[in-house]
């Protein structure tokens, strides 16, 4: 792939209009390289600029256009970001990549740790790979929200986790972006007897030092596969231990309430799953900024699941099967029984997938594999239709145009539906769209 080339421009656009074309290449605005898409978003702003592009035939055109402030030329390049990703260079303890089986495809385990994707895709970012430079463009271009794996802010500590020796410099970083207000969102990952308890603690009271700028702070608990063997030795979270953090956290979140009238630090569900105790109330969560974090999922599939049951249609009739994993399983199971009272006709089996492919201590949705629901579902009543969430399909920079239905073992949704001669219903994983596509898909007796 060349850098910079453009792959469509739009009809009726300033592009089109100044003889732009796809698989020409742009080369600079107003004399400046366009090193990636943020050069390219926060250059071509300007009422007057000058682009230079070259066209197939090598030519260099150099343009003159005059637009209204902001407005875009109306192209679209064959990778958002340009060039290719930033690789992660760290060897974080309880690095998910580390533990993935071999023979998959490459780019699952390509660790990015790109700037450009925190901002345009919402990736989580260990800042450490960035120089002064790129920490400078990023506050001249006022690129914010960037999202932030910090772990830990103690540097000695966040120096181990991440087998980097510069990592402890991230809390100088973030201080340097909240005082030029770049909004930030916080990741981290908890592993116990390592970050958590006390050192959590610290590492989110560090962290509220920084609001508002420093916007939230997500605590998830590490996922350990089995696929371990010669890595750092990690402990997982228990009922007990996970009861603990949680307890530990709900103090600081109440001193917080009362001070900011938000949390600012939130518990991924899989604590309280494995706690044994109920999800917050929903106005704990707010926006639900931090789903893709697994925070509020619950909660929020449950609030959409009660406001859509008046939906429901009471003379359809209809067979089908929800796949989950082991964290959501109850929740979903509550859910399809309350829409089941709501019209008996309607037959709906959840069906609970354990985790063979990474292993059985791997228990959100998300990481369920096309192979562990074949063999686990291929010998049961399915029902008319399967219905899977969204978050259980992959996506990402590593995804080309239009193949985003592919599984983590690279099972696509066509071969699943072949292999267990179903048609698959894709579902939100906020269980938004679950009883429209219920009433969609069933028949009127």
């Amino acid at each position: 792939m060349e850098k910079n080339q453009i792959l469509r421009v739009q009809p009726g656009g300033i592009a089109e209009e100044v003889g732009i074309e796809p698989n020409d290449k742009l080369i600079s605005i107003n004399g400046n390289p366009v090193k990636d898409i943020i050069d390219y978003k926060f250059l071509v702003t300007d009422e007057f600029v000058t682009i230079e592009v070259e066209k197939e035939n090598g030519e260099v055109w150099e343009i003159e256009i005059e637009k209204a402030y902001d407005e875009d030329l109306g192209i679209e390049f064959k990778d958002f970001i340009l060039d290719k990703p930033r690789s992660c260079h760290n060897k974080c303890v309880f690095c998910f990549i580390d533990q993935l089986p071999s023979g998959m495809r490459k780019t699952l385990y390509f660790k990015d740790d790109d700037s450009r994707l925190s901002f345009f895709q919402g990736n989580f970012v260990t800042l450490t790979n960035m120089s002064n430079e790129e920490i400078d463009r990023i506050i001249k271009y006022k690129i914010s929200p960037i999202n932030v794996s910090v772990h830990a802010t103690n540097p000695e500590l966040r120096a181990k986790m991440l087998n980097n020796r510069f990592a402890g410099r991230l809390y100088e970083i973030m201080q340097k972006m909240a005082n030029a207000q770049i909004e930030m969102n916080c990741q981290i990952v908890s592993c116990p007897g390592i970050n958590n308890g006390e050192e959590l603690v610290r590492t989110v009271g560090d962290l509220y030092k920084l609001y508002p700028w420093v916007k939230s702070v997500a605590v998830v608990p590490v996922g350990v596969t089995k696929y371990r063997e010669g890595l750092h030795p990690l402990e997982t979270y228990s009922q007990n231990t996970a009861k603990e953090e949680i307890l530990n956290i709900e103090k600081i979140q109440q001193k917080y309430i009362a001070e900011i009238d938000n949390p600012f630090v939130r518990l991924s569900d899989e604590f309280y799953v494995m706690a044994g105790l109920d999800v917050p109330e929903e106005n704990f969560y707010g926006e639900y900024s931090q789903l893709e974090d697994g925070i509020g999922m619950i909660r929020l599939f449950r609030e959409n699941i009660k406001r859509n049951l008046h939906k429901i249609n009471k003379n359809h009739k209809g067979s089908f099967t929800i796949i989950t994993g082991k964290s959501a399983y109850e929740e979903i199971l509550i859910a399809t029984e309350k829409i089941m009272e709501n019209n008996n006709n309607i037959k709906i089996n959840v069906k609970k997938i354990i985790n063979h492919f990474f292993g059985e201590t791997i228990t959100v949705a998300g990481l369920l594999t096309g192979s562990d629901i074949i063999e686990q579902t291929k010998h049961e009543e399915l029902g008319e239709y399967l219905i899977i969430s969204n978050n259980i399909l992959r996506k990402g920079y590593e995804l080309e145009q239009n193949s985003d239905k592919v599984l983590l073992d690279d099972m696509t949704i066509e071969g699943l539906e072949k292999a267990l001669k179903r048609k698959i219903l894709i579902c939100d994983y906020t269980g938004e769209d679950l009883i429209d596509i219920i009433n969609n898909h069933s028949k009127e007796e």
